[in-house]
């Protein structure tokens, strides 16, 4: 293996330290929920938000996401450049595996009644309800994969962990993509009924290998 050697001058040739450092990802935008947050929406060109072709990959964080409402389901939707509503065609499949604390029950398996085939609802995240107990939320992440491509489908995977409205430990993964080949530029999350009443959103960029 050969050693790879520095001198003064290849130092001194180095401008931008900072810059050198950088990781491959990069926090673009974090948003913070509070009671009242019907819908949290990431938006290209809107509030400091970059979600185009700057980057090919995105990474959603959802963390401590607390509903108002008990036994509600978390979700998102995209949203095509220029277009009106979150309502994108999707196709998505989902599993889960559970637990519950008493140590009564536990599963592993397909979830049905959360996967779509070219429909146009918001995507469940979550796989079971989650509770608004003080202790209850879900959390988790999203991968958007070359949203600006205006040649295939948007590509996305999720996974998240709740604390169920039952006092059961649920982890999901759901994937699937937009059949769209209109590039994607926003994406909105909420819940299945009432309002976010806290939590913490977070959006990367991630560079080419």
């Amino acid at each position: 293996m050969a050693l790879v050697k520095y001198n003064n001058n290849s130092i001194s040739a180095i401008t931008d330290i900072a810059s050198s450092m950088k990781g491959a990802m990069t926090l673009i935008k974090t948003v913070t929920a509070s009671d009242g947050d019907a819908t949290i929406s990431f938006v290209d060109g809107t509030s400091d938000v970059v979600l185009d072709s700057t980057y090919p990959i995105y990474l959603f964080k959802f963390i401590n996401v607390h509903p108002e409402t008990n036994s509600v389901r978390f979700s998102f939707q995209g949203n095509a450049a220029a277009g009106s509503g979150y309502n994108e065609t999707i196709t998505s499949t989902s599993f889960r595996a559970y637990h519950n604390e008493n140590d009564g029950d536990a599963e592993l398996g397909y979830e049905t009644g959360s996967d779509q085939a070219q429909g146009t609802a918001f995507q469940i995240l979550d796989l079971s309800v989650v509770g608004n107990q003080n202790d209850e939320c879900v959390s988790g992440d999203l991968w958007l994969f070359n949203p600006s491509s205006t040649t295939f489908v948007k590509h996305f995977i999720a996974q998240s962990v709740i604390n169920g409205a039952s006092d059961v430990i649920h982890v999901g993964h759901v994937a699937g993509y937009f059949n769209t080949t209109s590039a994607i530029d926003e994406i909105q999350f909420k819940m299945s009924s009432g309002d976010i009443d806290a939590g913490t959103f977070k959006l990367y960029g991630i560079k080419d290998s």
